[in-house]
């Protein structure tokens, strides 16, 4: 019988179940093909099995992921299973609500859809100083508590994409179960996870990390980083330090990974199996590694998709995704002309106006305009240049 990942037993408040430590998030499902939302039901079926095999207990869905299909996908994933036996996470979509029929209306869609009579940890998704409006409209966390006391929601949360003072704001108005962020070694600073990190702790309230890879990123980074963690380990990924840093938190009930393939669960599930906490040492080598990241300037983009659609028709992630690869892989130049070229013209760079609308929904507060216009900037002196050279 194959060894189980790890549990952490310890006690929170107000958590009454004990979930697996890697939670499998199902934002990055496998697709048909390339940039569209249809999920490789067939593939991401196995990633489920083979996870749910390992003990993999947590499960976490939203109303937006894949254009929707992913709740239908991992209901029908997860019917096979005993409900007892496994915890299931949703969000409600924070920027759909306008009133409380709203809130009943979306929550009832997600029941059906995911096929189950309740969600084990419920969330409101994607928190801000914009986002929390919603909640304080008229019935509408009336209506969530309700749900709460009657066992539809287990447990009530909310995801965060803000300032550590807008966190401690939201966490002092209402008695939280957990709280679900964004937290990494390259944002435990960047980004200040570490003080969001605090704030919930102090809290007493369970943690949630999301993004613990960067979307990928840190599974990848340049190659000095890493050749700094394979010479300190050759037979680890260099996505499992990024999985260990954020699973050391003590004050973290799980760590949520966003698998797309077989590869990635298999890696996940020998990370987290006998799972090492990262020691003084290991941080000295995340220290070293990120230090040659950041010397790429990189953008710090995770590919959520928040941002789309532009109204302008702007392929924002694809446009970050290509100049990142550029930057950490060393391309050269004309792979770089190959890839930008590659895409329609009109979802380039070039066709952003600088309305700033991806910026208002951007989690990493993104200054996209700019970026946006420095490839276009880019693309324009690579063009002049190989142009010169022919």
């Amino acid at each position: 019988m194959p060894a189980k990942v790890t549990v952490r037993t310890t006690n929170f408040r107000g958590i009454d179940q004990n979930p697996s430590l890697l939670g499998f998030g199902c934002m990055r499902f496998p697709t048909l093909t390339k940039d569209t939302p249809e999920i490789d039901e067939s593939l991401a079926q196995r990633m489920i099995d083979l996870a749910y095999s390992r003990g993999v207990t947590y499960y976490d869905t939203a109303y937006p992921y894949h254009n929707g299909l992913s709740e239908l996908f991992i209901g029908k994933a997860l019917k096979k299973y005993p409900r007892e036996s496994f915890f299931l996470a949703s969000k409600m979509p924070s920027w759909l609500i306008h009133s409380v029929d709203d809130a009943k209306r979306i929550f009832a869609e997600q029941l059906q859809k995911c096929q189950v009579d309740y969600f084990d940890y419920y969330l409101c998704h994607a928190l801000s100083t914009d986002m929390y409006k919603p909640y304080q409209l008229p019935g509408v966390m009336d209506y969530l508590t309700e749900l709460k006391n009657t066992g539809k929601i287990r447990h009530l949360g909310f995801s965060f994409h803000d300032t550590p003072d807008v966190l401690k704001r939201i966490i002092q108005s209402y008695p939280w179960d957990f709280v679900q962020i964004q937290c990494n070694y390259l944002d435990w600073t960047f980004q200040d996870a570490k003080q969001q990190y605090e704030i919930i702790e102090a809290a007493k309230i369970p943690c949630i990390i999301m993004e613990p890879v960067r979307g990928g990123t840190l599974a990848t980074l340049c190659e000095e980083s890493q050749a700094i963690f394979k010479a300190a380990d050759s037979l680890a990924s260099v996505a499992s330090w990024a999985i260990r840093y954020a699973a050391s938190k003590p004050n973290v009930l799980v760590v949520l990974s966003g698998m797309s393939n077989e590869e990635q669960t298999l890696d996940n599930l020998k990370t987290m199996t006998d799972f090492l906490p990262i020691t003084d040492a290991d941080q000295l080598i995340i220290d070293q590694a990120l230090s040659a990241f950041l010397s790429s300037q990189t953008i710090p983009c995770t590919g959520c998709r928040y941002c789309l659609p532009c109204p302008h028709g702007v392929q924002i992630p694809l446009m970050f995704k290509i100049i990142n690869d550029y930057a950490v892989s060393g391309k050269h130049k004309r792979v770089f002309l190959t890839d930008y070229e590659a895409v329609l013209t009109e979802e380039r760079a070039a066709n952003c106006v600088a309305c700033g609308i991806c910026m208002t929904h951007c989690p990493q507060k993104i200054q996209i305009p700019d970026r946006l216009h420095d490839i276009n900037d880019l693309y324009t002196t690579i063009k002049e240049q190989i142009s010169t050279i022919k």
